[in-house]
C-alpha cells in the first residue's frame, strides 16, 4: 500500500501553495534560521553511512541483532533503509508476514462510531506545518492516517485511540510511505515497546515518568531537589516527551535518530534522552524559582544547538547519563507501578 510513490516536493518547494515556502524532505516547512553549512556537513555524514548500510544489507536485507548492527543503528539509519530496519528490528515485519490480509480486514470491519469521530477530530490537528497532511496537497496523507488509526483502534480495543497516537502514526507514514507497515509499527510501539502508555489509565506512561524521577534523584540530585522543593510532579514537565516520543519536542532529524534506537533497543532509549537533556542543562533548571520557571526551563532544554546537532546529541545520550541497565529500569518500574496503583486505589 505505497502512498507517496517516492513523491518529494520538487527542489524543496511546496506545490499548490501560494507562497511556495521551502520544505524539507519530509514535507515540513523549513525555518528561516536553518544553518545550511551544518545541513551540508550532516548530509555528507549521511551519505557515508548510507554506503556502509548498503554493504551491510546487500545480501538479503536481513537485520541481525548484534554489536555491529547496534553500532550502525546508533550512528543513524539512512532514510532509504529506515522502514526496513524499523520493521525488522521491532518484530513488525514478522507480524505482518504472519498475518497476511489482516490489516485490510480491519478496515473492512464494522467500526465503533465514537472511535471514528474521535480520530476524525484530530486529523486536521496533525502536522499543520507539513504539506503532506493538508487537504490542498496532491499527496494528502490524512486518509492514510485515518485508516491506520482506525485499524489500530479496531485491532487493540483496550487502547482504541488516544491523543498523541496521531503524531506517531503520521511520522510512521512519512517514513514508510505505507499504511500496512505503519500499522504494524504502531502495533510494535503501542503493544510491545511501550505497553500501557496509551490505555485509558495510562499506567505505563505514569510509571515511566516516576521511573525517570527516581533516575534523576540518583544521577542528577541537584535537579531532583529543585523539583521536590517546588513540589513539581514529573508529569507536568515530561509527559509530552514520553507520550509523543519526542515529536514536536525535538527537531525531526533528532527524533528519527532516537526512533532508530527505540525500535532496535527498546524503551530504555526514552530515559537516556530525558536524562541527557536534564543532566546537560541542570544549571539552568536549578535557577528556577517557581513552578512556571521550571516549566519554562524544561521547554528551553529541548531547543538550541545541543539538540539540533543530532549526531553529537546521539553520541551524548550513550555517555552522559552513565550506565543504565534494563534490569535497573525493570525494578524501578515494578516499585513505581505498585506505588501508583496503591495511590489510585486509595491505600
Amino acid at each position: 500500500m505505497s502512498l507517496l510513490g517516492g513523491h518529494e516536493a520538487p527542489e524543496g518547494k511546496m506545490s499548490n501553495e501560494k507562497d511556495c515556502q521551502r520544505v524539507d524532505q519530509y514535507g515540513f516547512e523549513c525555518s528561516e534560521d536553518v544553518n545550511h553549512e551544518e545541513v551540508s556537513e550532516y548530509v555528507t555524514v549521511l551519505t557515508r553511512r548510507a554506503e556502509k548500510w548498503s554493504k551491510l544489507l546487500k545480501e538479503d536485507n536481513k537485520v541481525d541483532k548484534n554489536l555491529k548492527v547496534k553500532r550502525y543503528v546508533r550512528k543513524g539509519v539512512p532514510n532509504e533503509h529506515r522502514a526496513l530496519i524499523w520493521m525488522a528490528a521491532s518484530g513488525a515485519q514478522q507480524h505482518l508476514q504472519m498475518n497476511p490480509g489482516y490489516y485490510a480486514s480491519l478496515l473492512k470491519a464494522r467500526h465503533d462510531q465514537k472511535l471514528e469521530e474521535t480520530i476524525r477530530t484530530d486529523l486536521n490537528r496533525t502536522f499543520p506545518d507539513n504539506i503532506h497532511f493538508r487537504d490542498s496537497s496532491q499527496m494528502c496523507l490524512q486518509t492514510a492516517l485515518y485508516n491506520v488509526l482506525l485499524a489500530y483502534g479496531q485491532h487493540n480495543k483496550d487502547v482504541g485511540y488516544c491523543q498523541g497516537m496521531n503524531f506517531i502514526a503520521g511520522y510512521l507514514l512519512i517514513i514508510t510511505n505505507d499504511e500496512e507497515k505503519s500499522f504494524w509499527l504502531m502495533d510494535a510501539l503501542v503493544g510491545r515497546i511501550l505497553p500501557d502508555y496509551y490505555t485509558p489509565a495510562m499506567l505505563g506512561l505514569k510509571t515511566d515518568q516516576e521511573v525517570l524521577g527516581e533516575l534523576v534523584r540518583v544521577k542528577v540530585p541537584a535537579v531532583w531537589r529543585v523539583m521536590t522543593q517546588h513540589n513539581v510532579m514529573w508529569t507536568l514537565v515530561v509527559s509530552r516527551w514520553f507520550l509523543c516520543l519526542y515529536i514536536d519536542v525535538l527537531p525531526m532529524e533528532t527524533v528519527l535518530r532516537i526512533w532508530d534506537c527505540l525500535f532496535y533497543e527498546g524503551s530504555k532509549i526514552l530515559f537516556r534522552v530525558a536524562l541527557t537533556l536534564i543532566r546537560h542543562h541542570q544549571n539552568l533548571i536549578q535557577k528556577a524559582q517557581s513552578l512556571p520557571d521550571i516549566c519554562e526551563h524544561y521547554k528551553q532544554v529541548t531547543r538550541g544547538e545541543f539538540v539540533e546537532d543530532c549526531h553529537t546529541f546521539m553520541q551524548r545520550i550513550f555517555t552522559e547519563p552513565g550506565s543504565l541497565s534494563m534490569s535497573t529500569i525493570t525494578k524501578l518500574r515494578e516499585s513505581c507501578r505498585r506505588t501508583i496503583q496503591a495511590q489510585e486505589s486509595g491505600h
